[in-house]
């Protein structure tokens, strides 16, 4: 019966050993999982951040009280400017930070 119990824990230990890197390539493949998920998260929020500022500006043009420049092309213009340089800020801020 001894053979057969050093058969029993040599097996035990093989199946111990299997078990851990089956744990181990479970977490590895979470792990890259969260990785890949975490640079898509990283897109949308810089997507999300760009347009953001467009939409803040011509919504403040768009609500309905009188504020300096209500009408002159000036305003429309400084609007229009606004709107490209921050967002091209922000463009090549994420480009750099490899966020896009």
């Amino acid at each position: 019966y001894q053979d057969l119990y050093d058969h029993v824990l040599r097996i035990t230990e093989s199946t111990d050993s299997l078990r851990d890197l089956v744990a181990t390539i479970v977490e590895t493949n979470l792990s890259v999982r969260d990785y890949r998920q975490n640079q898509v998260m990283k897109k949308v929020t810089s997507w999300a951040a760009i347009i953001a500022v467009p939409t803040l500006v011509t919504g403040f043009y768009g609500m309905n009280v009188r504020f300096a420049g209500l009408g002159t092309t000036w305003a429309a213009w400084l609007a229009v400017a606004l709107i490209v340089v921050t967002s091209v800020t922000l463009y090549l801020m994420f480009r750099r930070r490899d966020w896009l």
